[in-house]
């Protein structure tokens, strides 16, 4: 049975995920088996495990950190904000439905018993668990049967590490406010602070300090400095959105207010020259080498929000000369309509972008599933992927077709010029099938497989500059990324060079290297290890 000890922290975005990864990394370096745990996660960033479950990226992160393959017992709830008041629910792994946030307040321990069975049956697989919070355990409306802060410590007996982030200010009020609002009990379960991302002399702090644990009786276990790491962060509040520097080749995404799995665009951040801008409106798109629309969790209501403040026009308008990428629900927007008969998201129909010639119809079963497979024989400004290896996942609420009904009504619509017209005879056409329909066969951008014994299916659309695929991670393996962006170079006439660029994968593990050297540096190990040694086990 495991060990175990938990990080919390003062705030949303105090450096929780991070710090996990990074002790989940020194405890594997030390030769322990790891395995990271949150009872319950918040996030639109989401990923499918090979069982085809569905988990946060939080804790996939913090699982390659560990060296272990994510599982979805490391993250049995999982909540996708639909709106502003309500999220759809999955336990593990699997859609539960739909809930306002009250009707979940209300019900969320009664899945205490799912809780428990996932954290004992990692309990039994590991030496240490690393356990993160969520939020603030002093947010004291929500703090009636908390099943991820405070109670979740509580289930498990584990000791707890309470983290406060400098950056933003008054950390020392974060820290001692904190202690302040938790019951005596719980105050006890916190053994160590931690002060996270501190710029500059440390020595300045130390009177702080002092204070700091004289008034709080809890000894301050480390001042960790702001690190710069390429590493996913918390999808809600991250500091990606905030990035507007343009590089010499430019990619742009849209970031619509639903916006989910971002992450398949980190795979450029590693590739120096290249800038990743998340733009909000038209005046923030200039004239980007390639403009990506990602997934959404209420693609409907994403694609009114573009359609209200102007981007749905501006990036039609670039598709006439840019390379347009949709992923997902961005996929989707691209078609001629989108259906939702079942009230999967907003009801009814609504037109899309008219860029691809495809029908959405949502549904209210979820694809969930790992792919491989490669690209077609590409034309256009992305034909030097034509025939590459393809790893990646679906995530997905619909289904997405060509439809020969709409085809003259694309051609009339579409502003897409360098695009020859949809003009297929029925030979060229597959046929037919309820798995993806009548298709435009020479314009499918992917074919995929879901295993080995599993057919091949086909999937995605493009057409001149406009491509669209349901793939996540579709840029991540074989040095995918590398040969996009030498061809946006080239099609831009500019000098540059990608040879010697590592996978992304070795990559990430020397992100994850460089997170536990800092955090050996910058923590007090012994004291870390001596609070595990006296740990109850699980």
């Amino acid at each position: 049975m495991a060990k175990v000890i938990m990080i919390q922290g003062t705030m949303s975005s105090a450096g929780k995920s991070l710090l996990c990864a990074g002790l989940c990394r020194i405890f594997k370096e030390d030769g322990y088996r790891v395995a990271p745990f949150k009872s319950q996660n918040m996030a639109l960033n989401s990923y499918i495990t090979e069982e085809g479950l569905e988990m946060g990226r939080a804790q996939v992160m913090q699982a390659e950190a560990a060296g272990v393959k994510p599982s979805v017992l490391m993250n049995p709830i999982l909540l996708k904000p639909m709106n502003d008041t309500g999220s759809q629910v999955i336990v593990n792994g699997e859609v539960l439905g739909n809930m306002k946030a009250k009707d979940y307040f209300a019900y969320k321990t009664e899945l205490i018993p799912d809780i428990r069975r996932a954290f004992g049956k990692l309990a039994q697989q590991a030496d240490i668990i690393v356990i993160e919070g969520a939020g603030s355990p002093a947010e004291i409306n929500l703090k009636e049967n908390d099943i991820v802060n405070m109670g979740m410590a509580e289930l498990v007996d584990a000791p707890v590490l309470l983290v406060g982030d400098i950056d933003r200010g008054g950390v020392f009020a974060q820290l001692l406010g904190t202690l302040f609002l938790l019951e005596e009990k719980e105050k006890e379960r916190v053994r160590g602070l931690i002060i996270n991302k501190f710029r500059g002399d440390k020595t300045i702090l130390d009177p702080g300090i002092s204070m700091l644990e004289e008034r709080g009786r809890v000894p301050v276990a480390g001042v960790v400095p702001f690190m710069e790491l390429s590493l996913e962060d918390e999808d809600s509040l991250t500091a990606r959105f905030d990035r507007k520097a343009v590089g010499v080749i430019d990619l742009a995404v849209i970031c619509y207010p639903r916006i989910s799995n971002f992450t398949d665009f980190d795979v450029f951040e590693q590739i120096e020259g290249v800038s990743v801008r998340y733009v909000t409106t038209p005046a923030e798109l200039h004239c980007p080498d390639m403009l990506f629309l990602p997934g959404s969790k209420n693609t409907m209501g994403d694609l009114k929000w573009m359609r209200c403040n102007g981007l749905e026009a501006a990036v039609k308008k670039l598709s006439q000369s840019t390379v347009i990428f949709g992923i997902c629900g961005g996929y989707q927007m691209l078609g001629m309509d989108i259906s939702d008969p079942d009230g999967v998201e907003e009801g009814g129909t609504m037109r899309g972008m008219s860029l691809l010639p495809v029908s959405t119809v949502l549904e209210t079963s979820k694809t969930r599933t790992q792919v491989h497979g490669r690209f077609k024989d590409l034309d256009g400004p992305l034909s030097a992927l034509s025939g590459r290896e393809i790893t990646g996942y679906e995530i997905h609420m619909g289904k997405t077709v060509y439809n020969s009904l709409l085809e003259e009504q694309w051609n009339e619509a579409s502003p897409n010029t360098n695009c020859p017209e949809m003009k297929y005879s029925e030979a060229e056409r597959p046929g037919y099938t309820a798995e993806h329909g009548e298709n435009a066969s020479s314009r499918i951008m992917t074919e995929l497989t879901c295993g080995s014994d599993q057919p091949v299916k086909p999937d995605g659309m493009y057409c001149g500059t406009v491509y669209g695929s349901y793939v996540h991670g579709l840029f991540d393996e074989g040095g995918t990324a590398a040969v996009l962006i030498q061809m946006l170079a080239e099609r831009k006439g500019v000098a540059f060079h990608t040879d010697g660029l590592m996978g992304y994968r070795q990559f990430k593990e020397t992100q994850y290297d460089k997170l536990a050297a800092i955090l050996r540096e910058y923590l007090d190990m012994d004291f870390i290890y001596g609070i595990l040694r006296e740990a109850r086990l699980s």
